[in-house]
């Protein structure tokens, strides 16, 4: 891996900047592999909430590989997926970054 950030903890809005941000950089910079931690959400927590888009919900373990999908980060990434259980499986991501222009 080249490069890792940790978004759990964050809300959406700052979690889709940060990351955007830290993709554009670690691309600037000739990474290839970066390591995204969207956490898994609170189990505990979903349970207790009536709405599945409440904090805690695993948000953004569902949104990021949405949000990579989008036509704005598409310039910046190749392709990604699950992580090895030791980088924090279900709750991250590898990410391949397409090479700088």
């Amino acid at each position: 891996m080249d490069a890792r950030i940790d978004l759990h903890g964050m809300r959406q809005r700052e979690a889709h900047l940060v990351l955007k941000a830290f993709l554009q950089r670690a691309q600037s910079e000739g990474q290839r592999y970066v390591l995204v931690i969207t956490g898994k959400g609170n189990a505990k927590r979903r349970e207790d909430d009536a709405a599945p888009w409440s904090e805690g919900a695993g948000v953004l373990k569902r949104a990021v590989p949405h949000w990579l999908e989008e036509p704005e980060f598409r310039h910046l990434v190749v392709g990604f997926g699950p992580a090895h259980i030791r980088h924090g499986g279900a709750g991250a991501l590898y990410i391949r970054l397409r090479r700088a222009r």
